[in-house]
């Protein structure tokens, strides 16, 4: 390891700045890339071409691994520093092994959470680069869905003040139609070589969308949280400065945009998919025929086009590395209980193949089983055809005992002596939410180990007893993560017992079929993976599924939103509860994205600052231009 282990651990930044790096030039040349496959950003970072993956077509894909997790506490369990340190631990064996993960938003990173590069002798490096601005992915995508926000109230304002031949002259000022003028064209059935021949009937047709204010469902994004930008009203002012209407702001990494980005195969794909995006729908009379509702696309605004040359560099995966030097991918970063909440199918198709069939590619999924792991499984796995060999569960001693009864654990303030002291009892029963996960899992036909990320408190027989119950339950083996404290060395065992479930033989299979309905993949979800009795649904979601099945869109999978802090939408009810129903209050379509996503119980999209946010911790060494305090 180019870092010396000391004890006692000291922090996160500097270790990362005591970490001698290898230059990316020399990381890229020891999965058998050269200069001409990446595009440097500085000494430490690169982008890799997507004309790797046809060069490599042939090569036989390596061993795909998912890491999930039980429920967590408000603290975390250690999903991301446990990642890292498995690569870490293949790394040591000897094996080789690319990291695939998320890269964070500036929202946790300058609010509760702190950064997402690891922890202690588990991170990707440099920690700085990892968690600020890395190569500006996130802020193209901020400026993409920016871009069709301002397009949308534009257009409401043109449209309100202008005839349909004056839209007409000015969307057409030489009578050309625009590509994707001629996919709405083909889109309305109109045939017609230039504007200027068509009838009066369908130049209204083709230049009013008449989009219905009160259906609009794009609102604008910002990549740090800010609560009081969750509700506004834009369009305040004179005619000039549009048309007055309830808007928001939401966090960027929860854009439908990020969502497709992380999901798309290629550049032709995602042009697709931002011509595909539905922002509302059209008044009654608008667009085809009087009484019939249509969705408005992207495409209809003219702007699918721009928005994905605003992403053309950012569909290209960040190579960067783990503290020993292992190759690591950091790209895009949906929204967890909102989005799919996985790091790019691209990045993790091109790792598969530079590893080759020997290999191993780790890869995360954000928050609990529940939450991400479902999500890789039915909505990630589906899209991109792959199929993973194990799934390791993250666990802690301290959420085990949270969900069985122990006191509430708050994010800055010191843990209840029930956390730092033997007891079993509490234990016990905390350990059917683990369970429950380790279940769930199993049902894609998955082997499954347990990693217990362990804590200094944490007594052995605490340790065994949670061993001993995930074993009966099913998981291939239980082991002991020590990755924070011990780099590759402490996430050895673990190595060796993922090693070992990969040459299990496994029956892939998603949780549902899609051309089941949209309440019938609901309600699988919540029967088969959150164990409620029934779903509820309010009139306004009713409605929806009947617009979203007659749009046919039915077959489309599920993005369940809801709140990682419990299997069920309440975030207090802690464990594996059972005999409860599950409210479904909205489902919307992220047709971009490729999903459904239904609302339960209440889902926020933009986050809030706490009393003390991290960012009061960051500053800079002037002398030195060295960060400070960045966690």
């Amino acid at each position: 390891m180019p870092v010396k282990r000391v004890n006692p651990v000291p922090s996160d930044i500097e270790i990362a700045q005591a970490a001698e790096l290898l230059p990316i030039v020399e990381v890229a040349q020891s999965v058998g890339l050269s200069e001409d496959d990446i595009d440097m950003y500085g000494k430490w970072k690169a982008k890799v071409h997507l004309d790797v993956l046809e060069h490599l077509k042939d090569r036989p894909n390596g061993k795909y691994i998912d890491v999930t997790a039980i429920t967590p506490t408000p603290l975390g369990e250690g999903k991301t520093v446990t990642t890292i340190g498995l690569s870490e631990g293949l790394h040591y064996l000897g094996e080789k092994v690319f990291t695939c993960i998320r890269q964070p938003s500036q929202g946790p990173t300058f609010g509760i959470k702190g950064g997402a590069a690891g922890g202690g002798y588990a991170q990707i490096v440099p920690m700085e680069d990892f968690n600020l601005h890395l190569t500006g992915d996130i802020h193209a995508v901020g400026a993409a869905h920016n871009l069709l926000a301002a397009a949308i109230d534009n257009r409401l304002a043109k449209e309100s003040q202008f005839s349909t031949d004056y839209l007409a002259r000015a969307l057409c000022p030489k009578d050309e139609y625009t590509p994707s003028m001629r996919i709405r064209l083909e889109k309305l059935g109109i045939q017609s070589e230039q504007p200027s021949d068509l009838s009066d009937d369908d130049k209204e047709r083709m230049f009013r969308l008449n989009i219905d204010p009160a259906t609009i469902q794009w609102r604008r994004v910002v990549d740090v949280s800010d609560a009081s930008l969750r509700n506004i009203i834009t369009g305040l002012g004179s005619v000039n400065d549009g048309v007055p209407r309830e808007a928001g702001y939401d966090i960027t990494v929860a854009s439908e945009i990020m969502a497709a980005l992380a999901l798309c195969s290629g550049l032709d794909d995602l042009r697709k998919r931002m011509g595909q995006i539905i922002i509302g729908t059209s008044k009654k009379g608008g667009l085809r025929s009087v009484g019939e509702v249509v969705p408005i696309t992207a495409e209809d605004l003219n702007v699918a086009g721009a928005m994905t040359v605003l992403l053309k560099d950012a569909l290209m995966p960040n190579m960067m590395q783990t503290l020993p030097g292992s190759p690591a991918f950091v790209h895009c970063g949906p929204f967890a209980n909102i989005a799919q909440g996985n790091s790019s199918i691209i990045a993790d198709k091109i790792a598969l193949k530079l590893v080759g069939p020997d290999g191993y590619v780790v890869t995360e999924s954000g928050f609990g089983a529940d939450c991400g792991m479902e999500k890789f499984m039915d909505i990630k796995c589906r899209v991109s055809g792959l199929a993973p060999n194990c799934v390791v569960l993250v666990c802690t001693v301290r959420a085990l005992k949270m969900h069985g009864g122990g006191p509430t654990v708050v994010a800055g303030k010191p843990l209840d002596k029930a956390y730092t002291e033997e007891n079993l009892e509490l234990l016990e029963k905390g350990l059917p939410n683990l369970l429950q996960h380790v279940e769930n899992a199993l049902k894609f036909g998955v082997p499954v180990v347990v990693a217990i990320n362990r804590f200094t408190n944490d007594t052995d027989a605490e340790i065994a007893l949670v061993q001993r119950r995930a074993k009966e339950t099913g998981a291939e083996d239980a082991v002991v993560s020590e990755v924070w404290a011990k780099g590759g060395e402490g996430g050895a065992a673990l190595a060796e017992a993922v090693i070992k479930a990969c040459e299990k033989p496994s029956s892939f299979r998603f949780l549902y079929e899609d051309d089941l309905s949209i309440k019938e993949k609901i309600e699988m979800v919540a029967r088969e993976i959150y164990r409620a009795d029934g779903v509820d649904y309010t009139p306004e979601a009713e409605s929806k599924i009947k617009l979203f099945t007659s749009m046919g869109l039915s077959h489309l999978p599920l993005c369940m939103a809801k709140t990682h802090l419990s299997f069920t939408h309440d975030p207090k009810l802690k464990g594996a509860p059972r005999g409860w129903r599950l409210p479904i209050t909205d489902v919307r379509a992220s047709v971009g994205a490729g999903f459904i996503y239904p609302l339960c119980g209440t889902m926020r999209t933009m986050p809030g600052l706490p009393s003390r946010p991290v960012f009061m911790d960051i500053d800079i060494d002037t002398e030195t231009g060295k960060v400070v305090g960045l966690s």
